[in-house]
């Protein structure tokens, strides 16, 4: 066996996989705000473009103007604040939370401003009445170089704004709907880079607009008595990554088990009703020996079960990663740990659980990075396996199949450890893993023009 460093990837099935292409084909947006100087009246600022979502400078200017240059002609501008770190203050009652929204204010455009102050400006969008501190907007902008927040009343903190080109009508944009552990570990944490830059760096292509949702204390009947609050405000995202269940599963028990399936049922079938993909972590794992209980095995088989039974893609496995690194939670044994890189962990695991949507569209677009691949050319690319077979023997993994392309097959337990990796010629082949300990691990086939996984266990 190869010695290699720790691969922290999530799982899926085949099934799902070949059919991501197809079904959730993602199209780029281009972030064209990125490190531009934000004017504020008579200053300007380069925290609010810098992508740092945790470098906790904000602003509290009533006017806040950007200039993206003529190009686009929609944009998406999204917005983040600080307050608690809680998306919203009073969607649960289990906890108190504090902090000030961007709540009443136009969004303006403008084709001949020069500094932000000056020149025509036009009313792109009005906002009334918001109570969140993460949401984005789409605009009109052809024709227009400048677009400029004014605001009626506090603003708040603004930690972050971000404008993304919709022109191509993007979806690259991602709503991380959670509990305190994304509170913390999604937002509230340093990172060294979060999960939308993570995808940025292994797929140049890319720049997902990512808003962060964690409401500490909320457990999925509170999300579900305010979903249509969710999709109000972050209906227009066409992907929800969701940590949920860790309120739900409290204690240990499964006497919470039916209520949670049934509100995660209602949740995915509200998110594809209104056009959204709702992807699924599996339930963090707690330290038991500091938080005295660990997340009772039907709450992981249930979130198992809702993702194969909706064909959804598979979310990161947090209760996997985290049972196998519980120096990486707090004292309290359930949250991350700041110190130790918990919530890096996470926007690392999320990274590696989402690229293999953004793996079937690279494949399908080739060298046109800004063509959205039809069906057919994905169904094509997604065909390059020809459907293997992947099965066990004893203690032995074997693959084998028809290739259109020479391949590789890469195995990695399901808490990240490389075991071995085989090359496949084109045409038939076959490859053999032996030996292998008890346990579940991950199936990696890639080629020139496919990526497939699927999970094998070795009893």
């Amino acid at each position: 066996m190869e010695n290699r460093t720790f691969y922290k990837i999530a799982f899926a099935s085949i099934v799902a996989i070949s059919t991501w292409g197809i079904a959730y084909g993602i199209t780029p947006n281009t972030l064209v705000s990125g490190g531009l100087p934000a004017h504020t009246g008579t200053t300007t600022t380069d925290y609010l473009t810098d992508g740092y979502l945790t470098n906790w400078k904000s602003s509290n200017a009533k006017e806040i103007a950007i200039n993206v240059g003529e190009g686009p002609s929609k944009l998406l501008i999204n917005w983040e604040s600080y307050g608690d770190c809680a998306w919203a203050t009073n969607f649960t009652s289990g906890c108190g939370h504090s902090g000030v929204a961007l709540s009443n204010f136009k969004i303006l455009t403008s084709a001949n401003s020069t500094d932000g102050n000056d020149g025509d400006w036009e009313v792109a969008a009005t906002i009334e009445n918001n109570p969140v501190m993460a949401r984005g907007v789409e605009i009109e902008f052809a024709g227009k170089s400048w677009f400029k927040f004014a605001s009626e009343g506090d603003v708040g903190q603004i930690l972050e704004i971000e404008a993304f080109d919709m022109s191509n009508g993007g979806t690259d944009t991602w709503f991380f709907m959670g509990t305190s552990i994304s509170q913390m570990g999604i937002k509230q944490q340093d990172t060294d880079s979060t999960t939308a830059q993570l995808i940025r760096a292994r797929h140049p292509h890319f720049t997902p607009a990512m808003l962060r949702g964690g409401i500490g204390c909320i457990n999925s009947t509170e999300v579900v008595e305010h979903l249509s609050e969710y999709l109000e405000y972050a209906g227009n995202v066409k992907f929800w990554a969701i940590e949920m269940g860790t309120n739900d599963a409290w204690g240990g028990g499964d006497w919470n088990l039916n209520t949670y399936v049934s509100n995660m049922q209602t949740i995915i079938d509200s998110a594809k009703a209104h056009g959204i993909t709702p992807i699924i972590a599996r339930i963090i794992a707690t330290d038991s020996s500091k938080a005295g209980w660990q997340v009772n095995p039907a709450f992981l088989e249930a979130v198992d079960k809702l993702t194969a039974d909706n064909n959804l893609p598979a979310g990161p496995d947090f209760y996997g990663y985290f049972k196998e690194h519980p120096e990486l939670l707090a004292s309290d044994g359930v949250h991350p740990n700041s110190d130790t890189k918990g919530g890096q962990a996470m926007h690392h695991l999320w990274a590696e659980a989402l690229s293999p949507l953004y793996d079937i569209v690279d494949t399908a677009k080739g060298d046109t990075a800004t063509n959205k691949p039809d069906t057919t050319t994905a169904f094509k690319m997604a065909s390059k396996f020809i459907a293997p077979r992947i099965y066990t023997q004893g203690k032995n993994i074997i693959i084998e199949g028809n290739f259109l392309d020479a391949a590789s097959v890469s195995i990695v337990s399901t808490t990240g450890q490389f075991v071995s990796r085989k090359n496949l010629p084109q045409n038939y082949g076959r490859a053999l893993f032996e030996n292998l300990p008890a346990g579940q691990y991950i199936a990696i086939i890639r080629s020139r023009n496919a990526s497939l996984t699927s999970t094998v266990q070795v009893k």
